[in-house]
């Protein structure tokens, strides 16, 4: 097994993954994803039920998504061509960092992958052209159980680069806010989410 360093984000139960890269006259080698630093981290093996695949034009902004709790779903995401803005926000009502978010570059250069838990919001922002995003995810897709909130809310205040025209799909633009979603009973509850050791809490 190859190196990986872990760091915790702010939003409980998510971590960083940067994984150590091999190269020679040939390329490169590298493993986005290995079970003993993940285990070390997270407390449990991730458990892939189905691995997805976007590939993205520059400014494209996807989410901010999430999957109806129970089953709800967690990922595992990485970039494997171009660059990205990678977002994962705190939606889960209970949780100790409830609204509060954490933003990582992702690119085919450091390889880095978040681990995003059970019931909280993920979304990017496409960077380059033919950027490739790769996704573990835990649950199959079901169009039924799929949720939106804005990821342009400004109460969320997500820091992405206004200097580009963000292309998005119609579903997201149409997403409701935060607030809006809380009110209508669409949120998680914590509780309800997939729980970890308490040595997996963030410190902050």
């Amino acid at each position: 097994m190859t190196g990986m360093r872990t760091r915790r984000l702010a939003v409980a139960g998510s971590f960083e993954f940067t994984p150590e890269i091999h190269t020679d006259a040939r390329g490169l080698f590298v493993s986005p994803l290995q079970e003993e630093a993940f285990v070390a981290a997270v407390g449990e093996p991730f458990v892939t039920a189905q691995t997805n695949h976007s590939r993205s034009a520059r400014g494209v902004l996807r989410g901010l998504h999430f999957t109806t709790t129970p089953p709800g779903q967690a990922k595992y995401v990485y970039c494997a061509q171009g660059r990205a803005l990678d977002a994962v926000v705190d939606i889960r009502l209970g949780s100790p960092t409830f609204g509060k978010w954490d933003i990582v570059e992702m690119d085919a250069v450091s390889y880095r992958a978040v681990y995003i838990p059970d019931g909280a919001g993920h979304a990017f922002l496409a960077l380059d052209d033919d950027t490739v995003m790769s996704y573990l995810v835990s649950s199959a897709y079901r169009t039924e159980l799929e949720q939106a909130v804005d990821p342009l809310d400004p109460a969320l205040g997500l820091p992405w680069p206004y200097d580009m025209e963000f292309v998005m799909s119609e579903r997201d633009t149409t997403a409701v806010s935060l607030a809006e979603a809380e009110a209508r009973g669409m949120l998680p509850r914590y509780e309800d989410c997939r729980q970890w050791p308490a040595e997996a809490e963030p410190g902050r």
